[in-house]
Formats: structure tokens, sequence, C-alpha cells
């Protein structure tokens, strides 16, 4: 059997396990349900929202979660919500047909030269 391969932080975790640094909590099933709530909440879809787009945008849209295997309205909703937490970064390793290079979500903190877009003030 081929040993999986693991990224840095998966690495050190594992070590940390294996050194026995791992203690289990006091309250296991109290603990799993207050991270379930905090999941609940966090990614509750509890609002509609109707955009018009271009239907050149609606297509490369739809393609691109083509290639990614998933639904455009969860891939749509995927983008705002990484745009509102602010973290999105330019790749130029995957450029679309449009010439636009991919977005994904950052490591860390982003900075505006990241490919972070300025906050749009709303008209008036």
């Amino acid at each position: 059997m081929q040993k999986p391969k693991l990224d840095k932080e998966e690495q050190d975790i594992l070590d940390s396990f294996e050194r026995g640094e791992w203690r289990p909590v006091a309250n296991r099933r109290q603990e799993i349900a207050r991270h379930v709530a905090y999941a609940r909440n966090t990614l509750a879809k509890d609002k509609r929202v109707n955009i018009r787009i271009s239907s050149k945008d609606l297509e490369e849209l739809q393609a691109i979660a083509v290639e990614d295997g998933m639904p455009y309205q969860t891939l749509m909703a995927s983008v705002l919500h990484r745009f509102a937490a602010g973290r999105f970064m330019e790749t130029a390793s995957r450029t679309r047909k449009s010439g636009l290079p991919r977005v994904r979500p950052s490591q860390g903190q982003t900075k505006p030269s990241q490919g972070r877009l300025p906050r749009v003030r709303p008209r008036n």
C-alpha cells in the first residue's frame, strides 16, 4: 500500500499526534455539538439573491463549474463568500479561454496586491 502524500500542515499534525501531544477533551459530546453548531451557523444559506449578469459571464461560470465538477450556483456562492471574506488570490497557472487568471483562496492574510478587489461603495 502506498503512503499518502501529506502537505506540511498535515505532516506537522501527524508528527504531533505520534509524539503523544494530543489529549481527549473531558466532555466530548458537548464539544462536538458546539462545533457542529458553529459550522451550521457559518454555512447557513438563509438569504436568496437575484442578480443580472451577462450571458457570456454566466457561460464562463458554468464551464468552470463543469470543469470543477460542481453546480454553477455552488461555484458562484463560493466565489462570493471568498470575496466577502477577503480570501482571493490570482494564479497564472490556470487561465481560462477568456485569458483571465483563475481565482483561488489565498493562504493567510491577503493584501490588495494579491488580488483582493477594493470594496465598492453603493450609489446614493
